[in-house]
This record gives C-alpha cells, structure tokens and sequence, in this order.
C-alpha cells in the first residue's frame, strides 16, 4: 500500500499532489511487512482490551448527557494515541505516508480501532493456525523417519497439508490487504473529502488567476502609460520644436534628439512587449527564452538548464514567468550581486529553482509574487518562497508536465 497516502498534504496534498522525487521510497523486504503483522495481531489485542476496558469504565458516563462530553474526551484521548502507535507501525514496517495535518474525525478513530480489532485478531487465529500446521510437519517427518507411518498414509496428509498450507497463505494475503485497505480507508481522508479539497482547491486558483491576469493588465497599462506614452509625448513635442525652428543647425540638433527619443520609444516597446509574452518561446523554446532574461538582466545571471525534450506550452510560459520575475525582483530589492537559475526536468515535474545572494525578506503575499503562485497553482504546480532576513531568497517551483 505505500504511496497510498502521498500527496496529501499536495501537496499539498495539501491536495493530491505530484509525487516528487524526494518522496519515492524502497518498498519494505518481504520479512519486515511480515513481521510488521505479526505486530499488528498483538496491537489488535491491545485495541480489544482498551475497548472492552474504557468501554466498561465509561460506558455509563457516555450514557448520561452531563458527563457524556468529558467521558468521551477520555475515551478519545486513549484512542488516538493508540492510533498514532498503528499510524508509526504501517509507516515503519509497510511504508505508508500519512496526511502531515489530517486530523480523522472520532467517528473514524473508533471505527477503525473496531475494524481493526476484528481483522488482527482473525489475522492472530490464521497465523496460530499456520505454527499449528508446521507443528504437525514436524511430527509427521518424524513418524516417516521412524518408519511408523505408510507411504499412502503420508502421501494423503502431504496433499491435505498442502491445500491447508495454500489457503492459509492465501487467507494472511487477504487479511494483510485488509489491513492496509482499513488504514486507508480511516486514518487518511476519504474520497468525498478529497473532492471537497479538489474543488476547493480549483476555486481558489482559478480566483488567484483572475486575481494575477488583472494585476498584469494593470502592470501593462502602467507601463505604456508611464513610460512609452510619455516619450511619445516628448517625441512629438521634439519633432514640433524641429518644424517651428528657423535656424537651420539647432532643427538638425532637434531632429538628431526626436530619432534617438524614437530609438529608446522602440525599445522600451520590445521591453514591455517581452514581459507580456516572449515571442521566443513560440519559435526557439524556453532555453533561449531564458537567455533572453539573461541578456536583459542587470545582475550577472547563471543558468543551468537540464531538460531533454520539448515541454508543454502552458509549463514553458509559467516557467518563464517564474524565472523573469524572481530575477526582476532580485535585481530591483534584493541588492543582489549575482543570481543563479536552474531548470531540471525530474519524473515528469520541472523544478524551477532560482536563488540569488541578496538580503532576504522577500514578502510572499507581494503581487508579484502572489501572480506567481497563482499562475503555477493553475497548472497544479507549487510554489515555495524561503527569504530569511540576511539572505538568500530562494524561489522553487515545481511544474507537473503531465
């Protein structure tokens, strides 16, 4: 069952969330799982005694309404405790990774105690059945060398032994499946819980999309009317001051001025024009998109990028995005001499890492860096922002490519 967890915290599961590289674990060995339920029968006894115990103690205290609370927190108290025992038992000796912050409602606790009550016990009777067989293995070897049993009398309890032994085996497989299937089922959230979280989830970013495209339609407006709209202005009013001039030599100086104001209007528009979408990225791709960034970036800028083949479109812009925002913002706050980036493609999610060697403080609720999370959270990525005061700041994040 391990993996069957994952994700939920997605990241967040968090959400269901891509398994990453970092979670992929070995399958436990054959004997650590069978021992890991040999285990489980003895806690199964222990859930059966504080049952019966904690029922017996409290059962009238449950029953009267003014004490009904408080015996309950008691019974609850015991029950989760050992449920953090099966919790560390399935995670050791099966591999399972629970929710970080699920918390299951009393209702499940109680529930799965009683399940599991039922299922290591029977699992205890199968196994005690089992060592009961390899008793009688041993006593009927012995008779076949002392000569006191017949061929055909040893033949007949060899092929009874055997179907005994395979339904046996077969009856602990079952009930080790069970097992894991009432870990799942109680101690993680179910799946009408995991679709409330979904749609939770694509709400929220479809808001934080709405939220980052009209930031970013602002951001345009701000930049054509602050800055290409102003040299247009002082472009025209340069090219009227030419026409009106008499003297020959000072029109000249005035054309020479109003040509470079039109050169720097040109490209102030490429500027802006890259920062609403890099045409690069339809024609060459991300690598030299992000050459682009490095071109343009003030900060000596160092780009490692491991990807072998073509990405998805929507993963190539949000990349670019994340990248030429953390590095504008590293050159415009952070007082940062230098800024490395590192793109890898790994099991199908790519990392998008950038840390530059500023002074931290970065503030993640800022718009831009909200845009960001907002833009990666729509194609179900994650964000992570670690700016401690004194620096560095590291941006990561994490694309699903699927």
């Amino acid at each position: 069952m391990q993996g069957d967890f994952a994700g939920t915290t997605h990241h967040p599961a968090a959400p269901a969330a891509p398994v990453r590289p970092a979670d992929v674990r070995r399958a436990p060995s054959r004997p650590r799982r069978v021992l890991g339920a040999l285990l489980g029968c003895a806690t199964a006894l222990l859930h059966l005694l504080y049952l019966l115990l904690a029922g017996s103690a409290l059962g009238a205290f449950l029953l009267w309404p003014f004490t009904r609370s408080a015996a309950l927190g008691l019974l609850m108290a015991g029950a989760r405790r050992l449920t953090a025992l099966e919790r560390v038992r399935r995670t050791a000796f099966f591999g399972d990774r629970f929710p970080e912050h699920y918390a299951a409602s009393d209702r499940k606790v109680l529930r799965y105690l009683a399940a599991r009550t039922y299922a290591g016990l029977l699992c205890g009777v199968v196994t005690g059945l089992l060592g009961f067989g390899a008793v009688l293995v041993g006593l009927l070897l012995r008779g076949a060398v002392q000569g006191t049993l017949h061929w055909d009398e040893l033949l007949t309890q060899a092929l009874l032994g055997g179907v005994l032994l395979f339904l046996d085996l077969q009856g602990l497989h079952s009930l080790a499946a069970l097992d894991a299937r009432i870990a799942r089922e109680f101690l993680g959230p179910s799946e009408s819980e995991l679709l409330r979280r979904r749609v939770d989830e694509l709400a929220a970013s479809r808001a934080a999309v709405v939220h980052a495209v009209d930031a970013e339609r602002r951001r345009i407006e701000r930049d054509l009317h602050d800055g290409v709209q102003q040299r247009l202005v002082a472009l025209a009013m340069l090219l009227g001051r030419a026409r009106r001039q008499r003297d020959p030599e000072r029109a000249d100086a005035l054309l020479r001025q109003a040509h470079q104001e039109s050169r720097d209007v040109l490209t102030e528009l490429r500027e802006v024009a890259w920062r609403v979408y890099p045409s690069v990225l339809d024609s060459l791709g991300l690598e030299e998109a992000l050459g682009g960034v490095a071109g343009r970036c003030a900060l000596p800028l160092r780009t490692e990028y491991e990807v072998g083949g073509p990405l998805p479109r929507p993963v190539e812009t949000a990349a670019y995005f994340v990248v030429s925002e953390a590095v504008t913002n590293a050159a415009k706050h952070s007082g940062a001499t230098a800024v490395s980036v590192r793109v890898a493609l790994r099991d199908g999610v790519l990392v998008v890492r950038v840390e530059d060697d500023g002074g931290g403080g970065a503030d993640p609720a800022g718009s831009g860096l909200s845009g960001l999370r907002g833009r990666v959270a729509a194609l179900d990525g994650s964000l992570r922002i670690d700016s401690p005061p004194g620096g560095p700041t590291t941006v990561t994040a994490e694309l699903p490519c699927t």
